[in-house]
């Protein structure tokens, strides 16, 4: 037993949106845009931008994955 929650676990969270590669670039970008402005001390923001980042990196995978015709 974890004394912990992952990030992300396969077996219990669910599959992401595959959009386009393009389409999710644009979000990475505009994702990368609103993070910026976080103020790094604050813990809180912190957590939200890597779950926020995993999140959006998983879809952007997902999508180029698909593109390639790859599945995972």
């Amino acid at each position: 037993m974890k004394g912990y929650d992952p990030l992300y676990d396969p077996a219990k969270d669910p599959g992401v949106p595959v959009l386009s590669a393009d389409g999710q670039r644009r979000l990475a970008r505009g994702l990368l845009d609103e993070l910026a402005a976080l103020n790094i001390h604050d813990h809180s923001q912190m957590v939200r931008a890597a779950a926020s980042l995993d999140f959006r990196m998983r879809c952007l995978l997902a999508s180029l994955d698909a593109e390639l015709g790859e599945i995972r």
